[in-house]
């Protein structure tokens, strides 16, 4: 049975793995450009990890999948072209999902996890991250448009809004840095 818990110290080094096993997926697949210069990183896992906003999702006491959720606003996300986000609402990012094994629902589950922690989701991929566009367009992902991530390079914006939600931002208290004074 999969579950998703905030990732410890302890689960970097696994966390990394799966950077790795996830890029390896991308480039069989046909994106060979995604994740450049062996992005994320370790350093990229400890720092979400000391921020409170990764996350590891297993299955039994095995870690096979990982990803951030960061609250926005995020600076890749303030100019959007060939379309518009579906709100201005307070958000939450999805950054640097990844599973140990395709096929099985773990993305999935992962992405469905985040979109009941947070009503407002937003999060991109590389127009050549098909199996990426195909699970979030299957959650309730729309494309809206297009933004450029730190390299230029585009990358296709999505976004997920709660059917029928009150409170927007979803979980943004339970976060550690709220209440520990750490700062985003």
């Amino acid at each position: 049975m999969l579950s998703i818990r905030p990732a410890t110290r302890r689960d970097v080094s696994q966390i990394a793995s799966l950077f790795d096993g996830a890029r390896e997926f991308m480039r069989s697949t046909g994106n060979e450009s995604q994740w450049p210069n062996c992005y994320p990183t370790e350093e990229d896992a400890r720092i979400d990890t000391m921020r409170g906003c990764q996350f590891v999702c297993l299955d039994g006491d095995e870690i096979v999948g990982c990803l951030s959720l960061v609250p926005g606003p995020d600076t890749t996300y303030l100019k959007i072209e060939d379309g518009d986000w579906l709100n201005d609402m307070p958000y939450f990012v999805v950054h640097r999902i990844a599973a140990k094994y395709q096929g099985r629902g773990i993305g999935s589950f992962m992405m469905s996890w985040a979109c009941q922690s947070a009503d407002n989701v937003r999060t991109d991929t590389h127009e050549k991250n098909a199996p990426m566009r195909g699970l979030l367009e299957s959650i309730g992902f729309k494309p809206c448009g297009t933004v450029f991530v730190e390299d230029g390079t585009p990358r296709i914006a999505y976004h997920y809004v709660r059917p029928g939600s009150k409170e927007k931002g979803g979980f943004l208290d339970w976060l550690p840095w709220r209440k520990s004074g750490l700062t985003r």
